[in-house]
């Protein structure tokens, strides 16, 4: 079976080539049909996922998406998207736009699969390890000191919790060596250590563990994991706080055999990336669509059928629909006190933040982690124990534990004292002996 699937999979991807190949996809660039956006045009041939293909790669680029028009019936894939750059300017940069052309155009290095539909291909540059389970305050710094003991060293990770689940993509390398962990005794050891951490004394929900020596696209994926987690699944109490949640309906056009799907919700950046995403993955393609960003609150409305040409067919779906894209939405919402650390790489750097954070009450909701040129980049959010904001002293303590790094604080006003008496930026002194230190003015902020 795996193999005729294998077969089916490669026919799949023959005829996309050739369909490519006979119809090229054009991208056009322009900075003059806009006042205040770059505007890009981008017509193909038409095939399930091709539209989240393309907000993929404005998405990669930090690029916000300010206004798009989506056309796709038939054979044909037709999108104009109005972009900005972070700081609401047009795109002047010409290695960004040749980046776009490339990636987008006929010219583009990528053949898209249904086998590779998450971007998984062989890596000796690092394990990947994906784990999902019940969150719980201390959690990472948990996961972090298990990493830490099996010798594993942290380059890169992301965690994403939601509804009272936890998602990571992590990436690590052998402690000695610096490359992949490529020993199968090992590597089952890690991936049991981990269940244990994550499972707990939770009985109700299960936990997860993947590793694998593969590169995947990290947020579509924490999607994926967090939705056959089924993240999106309420409690009764959680269905209490209906209007803070994002506004979503979902409507059929009977003569027009299409399902009307409506958004809105307060703007942010990868909103669109995040709902597009959300959709693909459930198998439903997109047919129209129109999204407008340009105000504080973002709209979106998207025509749409199930895969197999049918529109939402009853109301379970329906609901399922909603109750996925609202959790799509509010994943990525960063609840909590932001934290931006900057300081030179080290093995074990990761546990001995997640530790003092622990040690102090707070729990991270959500966390960013980088390492460029030998130095580690950590965005983290946090709350204390209860979900509250974070008291100022907390951060004192912090500041007399964690020692010569440089911690910028984000949303000073949600301190629990004045905006006015909240401190930016804190020097700290004593803990880690970083022979160099990486100005903020450096990090940008990825939310």
């Amino acid at each position: 079976m795996e193999t005729d699937i294998s077969s089916s999979w490669d026919i799949d991807d023959e005829y996309e080539k050739f369909i490519r190949r006979m119809n090229p996809p054009r991208v056009v660039i322009d900075n003059e049909a806009c006042v205040n956006a770059t505007v890009i045009r981008v017509d193909s041939a038409n095939k399930h996922g091709i539209l989240l293909e393309v907000v993929q790669v404005l998405t990669d680029l930090n690029l916000i998406i300010t206004k798009a028009y989506i056309s796709s019936d038939g054979g044909w894939f037709m999108d104009v998207f109005n972009v900005t750059d972070r700081d609401g300017k047009k795109l002047r940069d010409e290695e960004i736009l040749e980046y776009i052309r490339k990636s987008l155009g006929p010219d583009s290095c990528f053949i898209p699969s249904r086998k590779r539909s998450v971007g998984v291909s062989p890596s000796t540059d690092y394990t990947s390890i994906e784990l999902t389970g019940t969150d719980r305050p201390g959690l990472l710094s948990e996961v972090s000191a298990v990493l830490m003991d099996l010798k594993c060293n942290v380059v890169n990770a992301e965690v994403w919790t939601h509804n009272t689940r936890a998602a990571a993509v992590m990436h690590v390398t052998d402690e000695s060596s610096g490359l992949a962990i490529t020993d199968p005794e090992r590597l089952s050891r890690i991936k049991n250590l981990l269940c244990n951490v994550l499972r707990g004394n939770n009985k109700t929900r299960g936990a997860k563990t993947a590793v694998s020596l593969g590169s995947t696209h990290t947020e579509r994926r924490l999607h994926q994991m967090m939705f056959d987690d089924r993240d999106y699944e309420r409690s009764d109490q959680d269905l209490a706080d209906e209007k803070l949640r994002p506004k979503v309906t979902v409507v059929n056009i009977y003569d027009k055999d299409y399902s009307v799907v409506t958004i809105r919700c307060k703007d942010r950046p990868k909103l669109l990336f995040d709902t597009v995403c959300t959709l693909t993955d459930m198998q439903y393609v997109v047919f129209h669509a129109n999204v407008d960003a340009e105000s504080p609150e973002a709209y979106q409305e998207y025509y749409i059928r199930h895969v197999d040409g049918s529109p939402v067919n009853s109301e379970a779906e329906r609901q399922r629909i909603i109750q996925c894209l609202e959790a799509a939405i509010e994943r990525r919402v960063s609840e909590g006190l932001k934290l931006e650390l900057c300081t030179s790489d080290r093995v074990g750097l990761l546990s001995d933040v997640t530790r003092i954070f622990r040690e102090n009450s707070l729990s991270v909701t959500r966390a960013e982690v980088t390492t460029r040129a030998g130095k580690a980049v950590n965005t983290f959010y946090v709350q204390d124990a209860a979900g509250n904001m974070v008291d100022a002293k907390t951060i004192d303590a912090i500041r007399q534990v964690i020692g010569q790094t440089i911690l910028q604080v984000k949303g000073g006003s949600e301190l629990s004292r004045s905006p006015q008496e909240s401190p930016t930026r804190f020097l700290f002194g004593g803990l880690f002996k970083s022979k160099s230190l990486c100005n903020f003015s450096l990090v940008r902020p990825y939310s």
